[in-house]
């Protein structure tokens, strides 16, 4: 490290104590200088990416549902369209990922309110400790709900306090909620991203409506994860819509019953968040008419000794310049 100079003033021969003085305190001071420094943690995996780059978060498994490691990017094939890209990004670490925890208050919850709080908590305390969580909680309307208006946390207990002080009531706005949740992900540091919808599926609230969602989060980068928490009554329960927006994005919905406890559910998702290989690619230019839309994904493997394989990613994409035509998106 470089030392600047200070000015010094020139010491009288009689001051023969302060000049002893003053040359032992620059030994002390050359001594600390010499001192070898701490060595600096090591830099947390990042991702560089590109406006125009798609990323695909892939889960492999093998016939056991074990997370398959030490794959290549020369294994992997991805098509777009049916379509061969090249794939221009390929990491495997265990990367930060920048996490919405959508919270279900509504009327239909109130039994199940102590399932959803251990769900977030086994969840965050199950993740990479460098992930940034947010919390949307939802009844009739929509709230961001983290303490000083912050946008995002990494302390487990702050989410349990934003979740315990929303009590169960009214009706379910899910759309409005899992719109809000993507829109906030804008302002993610990390580039994956993942939203966990916990929530019994219904709907009957919402400004927004399901096919505005489903083209926002086909639009986004996000993988959608969903515990879905039935009870004996069906009245505003539509386990399908947590279905089809988990398969469309690379997640999973989960259904525990009484056999399966919630925390377990949610150290899956956490595993499966962290266990998990990034592919990138930029597209390649496709006919002129299909710049808005959807555009179909499908990733296969070549690995051979590793038995039977399965692939879990996102089905496809819209791009980001596509146009809401408001038109049901298939």
């Amino acid at each position: 490290m470089a030392i600047t100079a200070q000015s010094q003033k020139l010491i009288a021969p009689w001051s023969l104590c302060s000049c002893v003085a003053f040359l032992f305190a620059c030994g002390l001071s050359g001594y600390a200088q010499s001192s070898p420094a701490p060595p600096a943690p090591p830099a947390a995996p990042t991702i560089a990416v590109n406006a125009d780059l798609v990323l695909l978060p892939v889960r492999v498994t093998d016939a056991r549902g074990e997370f398959v490691s030490g794959l290549s990017a020369e294994d992997f094939r991805v098509y777009e369209d049916g379509r061969r890209q090249r794939i221009t990004l390929f990491q495997q670490e265990d990367t930060p990922v920048s996490v919405g925890l959508i919270v279900d208050h509504s009327r239909s919850m109130g039994p199940k309110l102590s399932n959803v709080s251990a769900a977030i908590i086994a969840f965050a305390q199950s993740s990479n400790p460098r992930d940034e969580m947010f919390v949307v909680d939802f009844n009739d309307s929509v709230s961001l709900d983290l303490p000083d208006g912050k946008p995002f946390t990494h302390d487990a207990a702050e989410l349990a306090r934003a979740i315990s002080a929303v009590s169960a009531r009214g009706r379910t706005a899910l759309y409005d909620a899992v719109n809000e949740g993507l829109e906030h992900l804008q302002l993610a540091h990390e580039d994956k991203k993942a939203l966990i919808i916990v929530s019994d599926g219904g709907d009957n609230a919402s400004q927004h409506t399901y096919e505005e969602v489903l083209a926002l989060a086909r639009r986004s980068q996000t993988i959608i994860y969903s515990i879905g928490l039935l009870g004996d009554s069906e009245e505003e329960e539509d386990p399908k819509v947590l279905r089809r927006l988990c398969d469309d994005t690379g997640g999973i919905a989960f259904f525990p019953d009484a056999s399966q406890p919630v925390r377990n559910v949610s150290d899956r998702i956490a595993r499966d968040l962290r266990e998990q290989y990034t592919l990138g690619f930029a597209p390649n230019e496709g006919p002129a008419d299909n710049s808005h839309t959807f555009r179909k994904i499908d990733v296969k493997i070549s690995a051979p000794g590793r038995g039977k394989i399965r692939v879990q990613t996102r089905r496809g994409y819209l791009p980001e310049k596509s146009i809401d035509t408001g038109k049901p998106v298939s």
